[in-house]
């Protein structure tokens, strides 16, 4: 069997966001989605697509996956990836109190995914 023929299927995921960054997601100026290294997103990979939700409604927005990189912390994604990338809109430090009021220490100690996305159909 060649590496071809057993190369792994993409996925398609479907992840709630916050409308301030949806938006920014459905307008392709989000580069960047900054998760937590939960065990349900530990086979997301290039190739696979994200149906991004605001909950409780019916607005989606595609993306493709292009790549997942991991880290210890939520500071050593947005030095390494950059704060424009992940919000455009905001400072760093304003990122990063964004992103713990959304998860705590202890949910930050599983480590930081950042998703490169591209917007489809853009």
């Amino acid at each position: 069997m060649t590496d071809s023929a057993i190369a792994r299927r993409a996925r398609r995921h479907e992840l709630n966001l916050f409308r301030r960054y949806f938006d920014l997601a459905a307008a392709g100026r989000k580069r960047i989605e900054v998760r937590v290294r939960y065990p349900h997103l530990a086979d997301m990979a290039a190739g696979d697509t994200i149906r991004f939700r605001i909950k409780g409604t019916d607005e989606t927005c595609d993306v493709r996956v292009l790549r997942v990189v991991q880290y210890d912390d939520f500071e050593a994604l947005l030095d390494s990836e950059g704060p424009a990338n992940v919000n455009p809109t905001s400072t760093r430090e304003q990122q990063l109190a964004n992103i713990r009021s959304i998860y705590p220490p202890e949910k930050e100690r599983l480590g930081a995914l950042a998703i490169e996305i591209e917007l489809l159909g853009a």
